[in-house]
């Protein structure tokens, strides 16, 4: 069993006073206890000092505990999706035609959960999160960068939430909404709603579209990464997809909306 620092001098100094005192067992009293006292305090003085060590070496423990937790989190960070394809090689292969772009809604002002709020209407964008002026920004610079990149658009499908169609109204001018890109009504999803997610999205994902065009789908964080486990973050972002017929395809490259603009040059 391992004795602490400051119970191991306890114990030292104890042992200490007790042969100092044997030590002048034929002393007089007076001197006895002077020697004793004198004992005590050094004592006393190597435990205070005992515990101030301990206490640097807790907060020495603490700030490397802290520093570790902080390189976790660092690496899952690292941990997230890297691209297959570069977004300047994807750019051009999207010229031809046969993918998938998926693209999370523009920014809103606040990011919360509204699809759990009983109060949350789709027919009243008044109750739902909607674009802010950076998202609707966004919306307009992935649209633009579509029309100097020439990438042919095919069908473009959104969400019934309203930011969803509004960032597709607002970079492609068109948008078909449908329920299958829509949530799940809960903040945290149970293993059904999550294979419900899945299942309503992938077809999107993994089918052809029309021979030389593109496919473009607006949704949301959770439906996504229900079906491909990457979340796509931050709002705006943008997935490039191989489909592969049935209910395969491949994700080969993230693009974030602050990018295309430079994809242009």
């Amino acid at each position: 069993m391992k004795i602490s620092k400051i119970r191991r001098l306890t114990l030292i100094t104890a042992a200490s006073v007790m042969v100092a005192a044997g030590s002048l067992s034929g002393c007089s009293s007076d001197k006895v206890e002077e020697k004793a006292s004198e004992a005590t305090s050094a004592a006393e003085s190597a435990v205070d000092e005992a515990k101030e060590s301990t206490k640097e070496s807790t907060k020495e423990s603490s700030t490397t505990a802290s520093a570790a937790a902080e390189s976790d989190d660092d690496s899952d960070d690292e941990a997230k999706f890297e691209n297959v394809v570069s977004a300047e090689e994807i750019v051009e292969d999207l010229k031809g035609g046969g993918y998938v772009v998926f693209i999370r809604h523009g920014h809103t002002a606040k990011d919360y959960a509204d699809q759990a709020d009983p109060n949350m209407k789709l027919d009243d964008c008044s109750t739902q999160r909607q674009l802010d002026d950076l998202g609707k920004k966004q919306a307009k610079e992935i649209g633009e960068a579509f029309k100097k990149l020439e990438i042919p658009v095919g069908e473009v499908v959104s969400s019934e939430y309203c930011r969803a169609y509004n960032t597709a109204d607002l970079a492609f001018g068109r948008y078909e909404k449908t329920a299958k890109l829509n949530f799940q009504p809960a903040e945290e999803y149970t293993a059904e709603q999550i294979e419900t997610m899945k299942n309503n999205i992938t077809p999107f994902l993994a089918t052809m579209p029309a021979e030389g065009m593109n496919n473009v789908v607006v949704g949301h964080d959770d439906v996504f990464d229900a079906a491909t486990g990457i979340y796509p973050e931050p709002q705006g972002t943008a997935y490039i997809v191989k489909p592969e017929g049935g209910d395969s395809f491949e994700v080969l490259t993230r693009i974030p909306a602050d990018e295309w603009s430079s994809l242009t040059n």
